[in-house]
């Protein structure tokens, strides 16, 4: 398991990305798990989700810097969190890459997905009429997955069912450029949380990352 990429977002937040290398024997091999998480992991038929699963939580691993064991968990909606330790997390994966945020102060959301152009086919799904309308010239493709996953990073920092991507989060106008940050807005219904998304471009993939405090992401345009 290689380190691909690490980005500090400030003195609590960071992210790492690490391609996936290791057969799932050898990352069973660097876990403690008990015994629901091997249950769970048993149920898994599925080759790609048990690498998934464990090369999330073997990275989780290695960002806390810790020998102990961590109980990293889901609640009624899906988030991942931990019972045993402060910090506020947020796990992704997509084909060969594992993505995972841990912050000590705030909530976050991350996303990385490998970018494909079947995308364009399944924009209106997600985005509504006046998001698709800044989308335009050769890099929309990438635009597109920019969006995608800014919206799948606000999701999983919200951490609740109630919401859908194409009703709720919102994107504003941005030029695209290959790495940069843009404002979204998460409507609820009973309140309104404008946001500052982070995307960067990364072997073929897209990240997106967003934490819960706007004026200090600010402070990093």
């Amino acid at each position: 398991m290689a380190l691909a990429y690490h980005k500090d977002i400030d003195q609590y937040t960071s992210f790492s990305v690490w391609k996936i290398e290791e057969t799932a024997e050898e990352l069973l091999a660097q876990l403690q798990l008990k015994e629901h998480e091997i249950s769970y992991l048993d149920s898994l038929n599925n080759g790609k989700r048990n690498l998934h699963w464990l090369s999330t939580r073997v990275l989780l691993r290695r960002m806390m810097f810790t020998d102990s064991y961590i109980d990293c968990r889901v609640d009624e909606n899906g988030k991942p969190y931990l019972t045993n330790f402060p910090h506020f997390i947020s796990l992704s994966h997509s084909y060969d890459y594992a993505a995972v945020m841990v912050s000590r102060d705030k909530a976050v959301g991350i996303d990385i997905e490998i970018i494909k152009e079947k995308i364009e086919r399944i924009a209106h799904k997600f985005m509504d009429n006046t998001e698709l309308s800044f989308i335009s010239g050769q890099d929309r493709i990438e635009q597109l997955y920019a969006c995608w996953c800014a919206k799948e990073a606000i999701y999983k920092l919200h951490g609740k069912r109630n919401i859908s991507f194409l009703d709720h989060i919102r994107i504003m106008p941005f030029e695209y450029s290959g790495q940069g940050s843009f404002e979204a807005t998460l409507d609820t219904g009973s309140s309104v949380k404008r946001l500052r998304v982070y995307y960067d471009k990364f072997d073929g993939y897209m990240i997106g990352y967003v934490s819960d405090n706007y004026e200090e992401q600010k402070d990093h345009l």
